[in-house]
């Protein structure tokens, strides 16, 4: 069975750990593990996924849930409620719904504080681990037989009915994963017609029908150049010249989206020394199996700009096309050739690999993300297949594996810290401390220790890197990456448990660390008044006419998010009332610029465009919450008067909200069909009219909205698994397990504290 191994890394001589490894979260299989009871109990839940897959594309996540609630012997003591048709919501049953809810949450806290999720959903994340291992001859020593096992059972789980994959679990067949995935099957061990329900012959059926795999997205020319399915002279050009350019120049490394960069810095790598794996009989096979011509055939110079139509969200532009055909054309030729191969493209690829060495360091060898981590380790092997830096990547790779009852997926790289700071706060609104204080220290203990403590190492500057002391990471101290958000809500987080007793929570962050998240947080403020998530913006927007992807938007440069700023103001207004002396004009002017932008960037339906999750009942939640924390109310913000009336237009007739995953690519709302709530969505919409003062006008859309969360909770207190309600880069959604749990929770604790109870007759 498999088993999630909480904090563990210590006895391999190529990890080492800023923080002894808290928050790390990897799978082991134990072929003797788990009774017959325990094993026939996770082979229904992977049937009930197979069966039900077509209703709901997202696992419930049952595999370590399982482990944990047996482990701690988990009992739900608390009976079940029930609003009746007719019947009012009192406080003893809203109590006893909260209560049964935090009950079974707290159940499912690590030994280290954080909660395990998945953290997943696009089908483009896994391929590339399996492509490196073929390539580098690791494919059975890192998958053994059942990873390999559970890998086919994700990906068949996951293939649509016309016999392709989407770009995500949620979305229609694109040629893009339709080929990655075929691709991972053969290497695999799939024959050309094999897999579960013919699934080689259907994805190969799918990929020829819609013009063979020539028409596949630039990031697939280049993965399939270097598995030596196509040619370099297939792809635009990357040259890794780019990172030889001064920062003076209106576009160079510096400039650029810290995601965005750290892709094209390996690719640029690889596309430099024209990296091409072995070219063995099953590469030969797909060569045959993928294209409408034969290989020999085909013209690749013109096939550099094709896209299938079903992968194209953003259409390039002629200009960048031009820019492409320049490179291609003229520089390539003098690059490749002496001496400027020798002067220039040498040079080019030794600093390259040293921004890849400086990024590993700085990560532990996580890197940035899933993307990056396969092609960084893959550039680490070509510069040295025996090297140090391979073997840390490779001992770094079950940070990315996750095992459901839907198999095995690379996920982002985790989100211990998010899930942590919202199931806290989620905890902390309920008010049930005297039953909940364990967790409540455990969790606070987690957060301090995540705490990013230095800047990145060396002249980070001169790497384009930004400050992080201070900060804290989507994941967990060792990934090292700052976000605005994470530090807001971290910071917001350690503030709220200074006012509490010490004996019960923990003792407090030192008031220096807090500063340190401050002075991150001030540092990521735009001019506009909106925060960046990363690093500052303020790079050209124009530069986004050069996004060398087709299906993402905003990739190139840094840009202000709604929920970064909403964030970064409520922390600072709670830090402004707890620590009023420090830096204290900066702190108001952060505050008052924020609330500007957040105004400014209203919709005209008076919802605001979430980019992190789905999507304007996501954005309106955070606004709404950043708009109270200033003092703004329904009766003296228009931004409010017009929020809730788009959450009471959207409001369903079963009391809760339910939006499309299709509002993101359309940016305009669209809702889930068939009447459809989702009780995270639900969540959201309550808490937004609560910051908005709804209880005092007319509590009834909360009581509608409450009475179906209640009705929805299971008979153990977990809520049913629904659409996925994460999202990033506007066009490719992103599973968050733990939603499920701590939304419903903290509505329901919102609701409890601040709607007047009991309703009347619903």
């Amino acid at each position: 069975m498999w088993r999630l191994k909480i904090g563990e890394g210590r006895d391999d001589p190529y990890l080492f750990s800023t923080n002894n490894f808290v928050g790390r979260q990897t799978w082991q299989f134990d072929p003797e593990a788990g009774t017959q009871e325990e094993r026939a109990e996770v082979e229904e839940a992977r049937q009930n996924f197979t069966k039900n897959r077509r209703q709901v594309r997202a696992n419930a996540d049952l595999l370590w849930r399982m482990q944990f609630l047996r482990e701690r012997n988990f009992k739900q003591t608390i009976p079940p409620v029930k609003i009746e048709e007719g019947e009012e919501i009192t406080y003893e049953k809203a109590t006893s719904a909260l209560r049964r809810a935090a009950h079974f949450f707290e159940a499912l806290q690590s030994s280290d504080g954080h909660w395990p999720a998945e953290n997943a959903g696009p089908l483009y994340f896994l391929p590339p681990f399996v492509f490196c291992f073929y390539i580098t001859g690791h494919l059975n020593s890192v998958f053994p037989a059942e990873y390999r096992k559970e890998i086919l059972r994700y990906i068949y789980n996951h293939q649509n009915e016309d016999g392709g994959w989407g770009f995500h679990i949620e979305g229609h067949s694109i040629m893009f994963c339709t080929v990655l995935n075929y691709i991972c099957m053969r290497m695999l061990g799939e024959g050309p017609d094999g897999g579960q329900d013919n699934a080689c012959a259907r994805g190969r059926k799918w990929i020829l029908d819609h013009g063979g795999v020539t028409h596949i997205p630039s990031w697939g020319k280049t993965w399939l150049s270097i598995i030596g399915v196509f040619e370099w002279s297939g792809s635009n050009p990357m040259p890794p010249e780019f990172w030889l350019l001064p920062s003076f120049l209106p576009m160079n490394p510096g400039k650029m989206w810290i995601y965005c960069r750290l892709v094209y810095m390996p690719f640029s790598y690889l596309y430099g020394k024209r990296f091409v794996g072995p070219i063995t009989p099953l590469i030969l096979q797909l060569r045959e199996e993928l294209y409408t011509q034969p290989y020999n055939e085909v013209n690749w110079t013109k096939v550099r700009h094709l896209c299938a139509k079903e992968d194209v969200y953003y259409p390039h532009p002629w200009v960048q096309d031009l820019l492409w055909d320049s490179l291609y054309i003229l520089t390539e030729p003098l690059l490749t050739r002496w001496p400027l191969n020798k002067l220039v493209r040498e040079k080019a690829l030794q600093v390259t690999m040293k921004h890849i060495h400086y990024e590993d360091e700085n990560s532990r060898y996580i890197t940035v993300g899933v993307v990056e981590k396969a092609l960084c380790m893959l550039a680490c092997w070509v510069e040295d297949p025996n090297g140090d830096c391979f073997k840390k990547h490779l001992a770094r790779v079950k940070e990315y594996i996750w095992v459901g009852e839907d198999g095995i997926k690379m996920h982002s790289f985790g989100s211990q810290l998010w899930d942590a700071v919202w199931a806290i706060q989620a905890f902390l609104a309920s008010d049930l401390t005297n039953e909940i204080g364990p967790t409540l220290a455990r969790g606070h203990d987690f957060i301090k220790k995540s705490q990013v403590r230095d800047n990145p190492s060396g002249d980070f500057k001169r790497m384009h890197r930004h400050i992080s002391k201070g900060s804290w990471t989507f994941s967990d101290q060792d990934h090292g990456l700052q976000v605005s958000d994470c530090t807001a809500e971290g910071l917001k987080c350690c503030l709220l448990f200074s006012m509490m007793p010490p004996e019960v929570v923990g003792d407090k962050m030192e008031p220096k660390r807090l500063f340190d998240a401050v002075n991150i947080l001030l540092s990521l403020q735009s001019k506009n008044g909106g925060l960046s998530a990363w690093e500052p913006a303020g790079s050209a927007d124009w530069l986004e006419i050069l996004n060398p992807t087709e299906f993402f938007e905003g990739i190139v440069v840094e840009h202000e998010y709604v929920e970064c700023t909403a964030s970064t103001i409520q922390a600072l207004v709670l830090f402004k009332k707890l620590y009023p002396d420090h830096r204290n004009k900066e702190v108001e002017n952060c505050i008052a610029n924020a609330v500007r932008y957040i105004e400014s960037v209203q919709m005209l339906d008076g919802s605001w465009y979430g980019c992190w999750g789905i999507c304007f009942l996501y954005g309106t939640w955070f606004a709404l919450g950043g708009l109270a924390a200033v003092g703004k109310t329904y009766n003296n913000s228009l931004a409010m008067q017009k929020a809730v009336d788009f959450l009471l237009r959207t409001q369903k007739d079963d009391g809760g909200w339910g939006e499309s995953y299709l509002s993101c690519p359309s940016k305009e709302y669209v809702p889930l069909q068939g009447n459809q709530s989702v009780l995270v969505q639900t969540a959201w919409a309550m808490m937004g009219l609560i910051h908005a003062g709804q209880a005092e006008r007319d509590p009834t859309p909360l009581h509608r909205a409450a009475k179906l969360i209640i009705n929805s909770q299971m008979e153990d207190g977990d809520f049913p698994q629904q659409d996925t309600t994460g999202v990033f880069m506007r066009n490719c959604t992103l599973h968050y397990a733990a939603y499920r749990n701590i939304f419903p929770l903290w509505a329901l604790a919102e609701y409890r504290k601040c709607v007047p109870l009991p309703s009347k007759s619903l």
